[in-house]
């Protein structure tokens, strides 16, 4: 079974603070494919924190086309 309980931010993969797990069902089959983890509060902020620090920077790079 898959299992995918941390999340990427700021650039690395962390433990969830509050983990709440749930099992993610396979509709064709109806049972259980894999496990995820919806974390809390505090891991929403931590990501919000990373993208807004990130964006300082990243938000004034400019656009390379390649054609």
């Amino acid at each position: 079974m898959l299992e995918k309980r941390n999340f990427y931010i700021n650039g690395k993969w962390v433990e969830p603070k509050n983990s709440k797990d749930i099992q993610v069902i396979n509709p064709a089959t109806e049972k259980s494919c894999a496990v995820i983890s919806l974390g809390g509060k505090e891991d929403v902020d931590d990501a919000v924190s990373a993208a807004k620090t990130a964006f300082q920077t990243w938000g004034f790079t400019k656009k390379r086309r390649e054609d």
